[in-house]
């Protein structure tokens, strides 16, 4: 059980319900009315629990579980405990998530200023939001309606942020305008100046930075991650994007619809990002490629050169991963035999 200091369950629900809820197939020989009080790992879920099978790796672990209800795949229904309730979904992660949201929701907005908080005259702020302690609003910025914007928050002159945002504390927005139903991690930074200067052995020159940052709806920026804003372009996230901790974006990037970018990864500027890309953690781009719809970038890799769209790379430099790992065969090969002659 999630701690009950921190989380509020919503539960019971019966599984119908949740079937409901979920878009799940209740198993025809499981109670609908049984109810389900929380959600649990398999290991250790009780009788009153739901739990869920998404990786054949912990097979073992829903043989034995003693969870009384279990979202899995039809392929697997046969090996369930018997007792065990069994909601059947080809995508029971996806419906085990929908389960999850309806225990633990985000917590409400509770409309309203706080007293220390400093908003600008000309600033609006739409119906229903919360701004919480010592958040600044600047000048004629825009927060749309049912937006939380919790303690320390600093949102600068001209931004304009859609509905339903929520952005955690210490979070630093400038020269932006975001969409609705965005996620802003804590101590995430948006719209600061883009890493551009002329080069010179008298002392670099800085480059202006006159551009924004766009992004789009439904996107998640993870803490203390940083957006830089565009030189005389705009930096985009399409939407749809989830971006974890610690990702650095360069100006003038441009991520497609859908991206993924895992923690740590750093993006140079003026690279572009078709729709669905996916980089793994560490990866790093190189500034001005193209990378292709559908691409997969292997974590630690070292982008550069452009890549095809639903092209696999791993290594640094990046490689098709069918290349890079028949060369890691061969040099285990050779190890070996070198090893076996000393």
């Amino acid at each position: 059980m999630a701690d009950p200091r921190f989380f509020d369950n919503h539960g019971p629900f019966t599984l119908a319900r949740l079937a409901e809820l979920s878009g799940a197939a209740l198993a025809e020989d499981s109670d609908p009315e049984r109810l389900i009080r929380d959600i649990g790992p398999l290991e250790s879920a009780g009788a009153d629990e739901l739990s869920f099978l998404d990786n054949k790796a912990y097979l073992d672990e829903f043989r034995t579980s003693a969870a009384g209800a279990c979202v899995v795949a039809g392929r697997y229904r046969d090996q369930a405990p018997q007792g065990m309730a069994l909601l059947l979904s080809e995508q029971p992660y996806k419906v085990y998530a929908r389960i999850a949201q309806a225990f633990y929701p985000l917590p409400e907005i509770r409309s309203g200023i706080a007293p220390s908080a400093r908003v600008a005259e000309d600033a609006k702020i739409g119906a229903g939001s919360e701004l919480g302690a010592n958040v600044v609003v600047g000048p004629r910025s825009e927060i749309g309606r049912d937006c939380l914007l919790e303690a320390n928050v600093v949102i600068g002159a001209g931004v304009i942020i859609g509905d339903n945002c929520r952005l955690h504390a210490g979070v630093v927005v400038s020269h932006s305008i975001i969409g609705d139903r965005v996620v802003l991690f804590p101590g995430a930074k948006i719209g600061q100046d883009g890493f551009g200067f002329a080069i010179d052995p008298a002392g670099h020159v800085r480059v202006p930075q006159v551009g924004r940052v766009r992004i789009g709806d439904d996107c998640v920026i993870g803490a203390n991650s940083t957006i830089d804003r565009g030189h005389v372009r705009d930096t985009v996230i399409g939407s749809g994007c989830w971006i974890d901790n610690l990702v650095q974006i360069g100006h003038n990037v441009e991520l497609g619809r859908g991206c993924i970018i895992v923690a740590l990864a750093g993006i140079s500027g003026s690279t572009k990002l078709g729709n669905l890309v996916a980089l793994g953690g560490q990866a790093g781009v190189a500034g001005h490629l193209q990378i292709g719809d559908g691409a997969q970038i292997g974590a630690q890799s070292g982008v550069m050169n452009d890549v095809p769209g639903g092209a696999r790379v791993v290594g640094s430099p990046a490689q098709p991963a069918a290349e890079f790992f028949r060369q890691v065969a061969v040099l285990r090969r050779l190890a070996g035999r070198r090893s076996s002659k000393e």
